[in-house]
């Protein structure tokens, strides 16, 4: 085991020596927050799949799909690989040719500075949960490999993810991002061929699965066709805009290779993401009556494989996580940074911003910290960092790209209903279908204030 905790750390130290490398080339607020908008179709499409693929797929979604069946897969791979396919479909273009650095430009360009701010303390929350579901993986990895408790784990883990994230910026993840999606697809293919072999091949492993495990639209007896749609509609809808994605499309040289990019790596997504789902299918009968069924990719493969395996595996796990993390500590440093301190610090010189964005970075790591400790399952983390505020934010962005209609009041009324809506339905009500009422709550808000929006510009001024 020491030798398998050594080959960790020396991957991980690797990593940390390519972010501080990088950062050495490091001038301006867009080289740190967007690469020098300098990205073509390669490492863009391995970084969009990358940043995507991490903590909820490859140990959130194998352990629901453990528990559940197939069912337990439908944020991940399905959810979110139709997620970044919709973007590079719809929004990729439009998003591109506006010149944003963050996705909150857009609200102030198309609505005001002051839904700007109000959309940075909607997208930030979620943001960092994403990022503290992800330390809480690494935190898991770490623990099932060294045998240290889990809350020591996820202290080094967020230490190390706060560093790494800090000194390189996009480009430190970027350039990762492609060693790390290599890894991650050796990594995982080494587990399956092993996992089938321990299962007597292909045939006898598959033809062992239980039929109703294989039911990917499964629904109790209370659940109905609005509860399904309410599973599909967080990864979606929650997602699709999200900062993490919209960063990589504004750091690409054209709009054409930003859509190429979202569309190959949903697509690289998906494929590569059925390998965890199979994994916990078949772990099942495997390891049996798992405690921490999150644990099953770690738990399989230190079962079954030698060490020297081993080492690439938990190598291809901690890429996954850290090319997931790094960019959600990226996002809501930029929509901090970008949106929040430096316009009221007025005019400052680059260097500035760029130490004020990697502040940012060590701000949000801590709170991701905080939340990852707090929290038992990485599943449910994912899915509220997904639905956190996103129904109001996912309106306002159809509407403000591809209509006229509306503006500052019915956008903010929009951000504040989807919000509260949501909130107090999953929190307060423990409604069913917390995120699809607050979708439809957000609709209706926009659309009735935007109709009286002539009027209100004539009593107040936002």
């Amino acid at each position: 085991m020491n030798t398998v905790l050594t080959g960790i750390l020396v991957y991980i130290s690797a990593q940390l020596l390519i972010g501080v490398f990088v950062s050495k080339k490091i001038k301006t607020e867009d080289d740190y927050l967007l690469a020098g908008r300098s990205l073509g179709v390669g490492l863009a499409t391995l970084s969009v799949f990358a940043t995507w693929f991490g903590a909820e797929t490859c140990i959130g979604a194998a352990g629901a799909v453990y528990e559940e069946g197939l069912s337990g897969a439908t944020l991940d791979p399905f959810g979110y690989s139709l997620c970044l396919v919709l973007m590079g479909l719809v929004f990729s273009i439009p998003l591109w040719r506006r010149q944003l650095t963050t996705l909150a430009d857009l609200f102030r360009q198309r609505y005001s500075p002051l839904v700007e701010k109000l959309a940075v303390l909607m997208m930030v929350p979620g943001t960092i949960m994403w990022a503290a579901a992800q330390i809480r993986a690494f935190g898991q990895v770490l623990s099932a490999t060294s045998g240290f408790e889990v809350e020591m784990t996820i202290a080094c883990a967020a230490l190390v993810v706060i560093v790494y994230t800090m000194y390189g910026g996009l480009m430190a993840d970027v350039i990762t991002d492609a060693v790390q999606g290599v890894a991650l697809i050796i990594g995982l293919s080494i587990l399956l061929a092993i996992v089938l072999t321990a299962g007597g091949g292909w045939q006898p492993s598959v033809a062992s699965i239980e039929p109703e495990r294989l039911v990917l639209f499964k629904t109790a007896e209370n659940e109905n066709w609005q509860d399904i749609l309410e599973h599909w509609m967080i990864p979606i809808g929650g997602s699709v805009i999200a900062q993490e994605l919209v960063s990589r499309v504004l750091a690409c040289r054209s709009p054409q290779i930003a859509r190429q990019a979202c569309l190959a790596g949903g697509l690289l997504y998906l494929s590569i993401g059925l390998i965890p789902v199979l994994i916990g299918l078949l772990g099942y009968r495997l390891l049996p009556g798992l405690a921490q069924p999150e644990q099953i990719l770690p738990q399989l493969a230190q079962h079954y494989l030698p060490t020297f395996l081993y080492i690439i595996f938990a190598g291809a796990l901690i890429s996954a996580i850290l090319s997931t993390v790094d960019s959600a500590l990226m996002a809501a440093s930029a929509l901090l940074s970008h949106n929040l301190i430096v316009p009221l610090l007025g005019t400052i010189d680059e260097s500035r911003k760029v130490r004020i964005a990697r502040l940012t970075v060590l701000f949000g790591g801590m709170v991701a910290y905080l939340l990852a400790l707090q929290t038992d399952r990485i599943h449910s983390l994912v899915e509220q960092a997904s639905a956190f505020g996103s129904a109001g934010i996912v309106t306002v962005v159809v509407f403000g790209l591809f209509t006229r209609f509306g503006g500052a009041y019915s956008a903010a009324g929009a951000l504040l209903a989807g919000t509260v809506i949501w909130t107090a339905g999953h929190y307060a009500f423990d409604m069913k279908t917390p995120y699809l009422i607050a979708l439809c709550g957000a609709i209706a808000v926009y659309s009735a204030i935007a109709i009286l929006e002539p009027k209100l510009h004539k009593i107040i001024h936002l």
